[in-house]
């Protein structure tokens, strides 16, 4: 009986990952007070951070939510860092909760319209090269106005529509039939290696589209939260932002868009996989089953979901509210005026975005630990002694290697507050302030793109519902992204070098 009740609580433990994947997070739970006691906080620390990258690294053996979310419990415990720390961490980072909560909800009851659209786009541009370089401008483009989390929803939304129509079909169902497709079990033999190569042609774009949204988040004060504090620190309009940052920015943009095509032209890195006739076939049958069964009822939804749509994009722009209360009026002006009434259908929207959210709470944790532990300071003090270009080329390049590794918010909240300081005690200049401000806000939106945690779009899109569909992982997602992160990386520093 014993055996059995301890083999089940071992079972249990993690539920169906790899024992070995269960045996590493025992491992770290284990260590980690050894490693205190033996090494002091700030190894621990840095060892924290370490083992929280690699649960994310692995998010397809487990969700990170539980294992990380047991070392960042184990902090707390530890004294790494403390339950009011966290708090504070999720407090000022509250819009970005909120927006996770509502505006992500708020795309799934836009999702007819956007699967119509796109669907228009994606059969009617017949070049893989064209349309790979379309989803990365537009996404860019909606980017710069919305909030690169939104429009990675609004993606993802999309490529779970077409994925889940090939899958039905591949096995051997009817459009309107009830599907799991995320199981694989009868899928017909014949179309295993179309679906393979259609899995790879949506990472493909996917991951066009991720880099897009960092490629225009970057360009205004609107596009990532740290644009927006960067901007009220330095007293910039939403003009003055754009032009300051221009010199960087468009020539990012630029060289962002070349490799975008150059990859689709060399097919390296896992890119240039074109879209198969089987399947263009299904999803023009499709496109063409759909038009001819709609309802006027069905039309009237879809032209209401474009006019909530619109809405969102002129509500964003503007910065009427905070991003997740336009989020929570997309929520009920969707469903109040398309029908959905019943607490199950509007609390079905809600399952992609709570447990990322949860994620991302126990993420702010970990980056308690860091500023409590003082992990970046050594950094900070490096960036400080250096001085002229060679000082703002620094704030780049320590900006874009912490972005890389913790959260680009977090990173850039430390490094202008510090120079914010320096600049009202008169250590610096307003237009040394200036220069750094620019390479702190480029420093921690461009090399971010190296690594999902980086980024918390692209954080999203590797533990969304959608990456185990199209098979993308930590490792997949970071070698994808590696020509963009160098060009564009570079490409950055050589502007902030010559042109700051």
């Amino acid at each position: 009986m014993n055996n059995s009740l301890g083999q089940s609580l071992i079972e249990n433990f993690l539920g169906n990952s790899p024992a070995w994947y269960k045996l590493t997070v025992l491992g770290f739970l284990a260590a980690n007070p050894f490693i205190l006691f033996a090494l002091g906080p700030v190894v621990a620390g840095w060892v924290l951070v370490i083992e929280f990258i690699f649960t994310l690294a692995m998010a397809l053996k487990c969700y990170p939510l539980q294992p990380g979310g047991l070392l960042a419990i184990e902090a707390v415990v530890l004294g790494l860092t403390s339950a009011e720390a966290v708090y504070h961490e999720a407090e000022h980072n509250f819009p970005v909760i909120l927006l996770l909560m509502f505006m992500v909800a708020g795309i799934f009851f836009l999702k007819d319209m956007l699967l119509f659209v796109f669907t228009k786009i994606l059969l009617g541009v017949k070049s893989k090269r064209l349309l790979a370089l379309l989803f990365c401008v537009v996404s860019a483009v909606l980017s710069a106005f919305l909030d690169a989390l939104t429009v990675t929803a609004v993606v993802i939304a999309v490529a779970e529509g077409f994925y889940s129509i090939y899958h039905k079909v591949a096995s051997g169902k009817r459009y309107e039939m009830a599907h799991d497709s995320g199981d694989d079990a009868e899928v017909i033999e014949l179309h295993r290696d179309d679906l393979e190569r259609f899995r790879n042609f949506l990472r493909n774009l996917m991951m066009h589209a991720a880099v897009g949204t960092a490629l225009g988040g970057v360009t205004t004060m609107v596009g990532e939260p740290q644009n927006l504090l960067i901007a009220q620190e330095a007293g910039w309009d939403f003009i003055e932002f754009v032009v300051r940052m221009a010199p960087v920015t468009l020539p990012v943009f630029a060289v962002g868009c070349l490799t975008c095509v150059m990859l689709e032209v060399t097919g390296w890195f896992g890119y240039g996989v074109e879209l198969r006739p089987a399947v263009r076939e299904i999803l023009e049958d499709y496109d063409r089953h759909q038009t001819e069964i709609r309802t006027a009822r069905q039309r009237a939804v879809i032209l209401v979901q474009a006019a909530v749509a619109v809405f969102l994009v002129i509500a964003l722009a503007l910065h009427l509210a905070e991003v997740g209360i336009i989020g929570l009026v997309v929520i009920v002006l969707a469903t109040a005026f398309n029908g959905v009434t019943s607490e199950s259908q509007i609390g079905h929207a809600f399952e992609e975005a709570l447990p990322f959210t949860a994620l991302l709470v126990v993420f702010f944790g970990v980056v308690a630990v860091i500023d409590q532990q003082n992990l970046f300071s050594p950094i900070i003090a490096w960036v400080f002694s250096l001085e002229g270009q060679l000082q703002t080329s620094a704030f780049y390049v320590a900006n874009g290697v912490l972005s890389m590794i913790s959260d680009n918010v977090f990173v850039a909240t430390i490094y202008i507050s510090e120079v914010k300081e320096a600049l009202d005690s008169g250590s610096i200049t307003r237009e040394a302030f200036d220069s750094m401000a620019i390479a702190i806000n480029t420093g921690t939106n461009i090399p971010s793109v190296a690594t999902p945690n980086g980024q918390a779009a692209f954080l999203f899109l590797l533990t969304s519902a959608l990456a185990p569909l199209i098979r993308l992982s930590y490792g997949r997602m970071v070698w994808m992204a590696l020509p963009y992160t160098l060009t564009m990386s570079v490409t950055g520093l050589l502007a902030v070098y010559f042109f700051i």
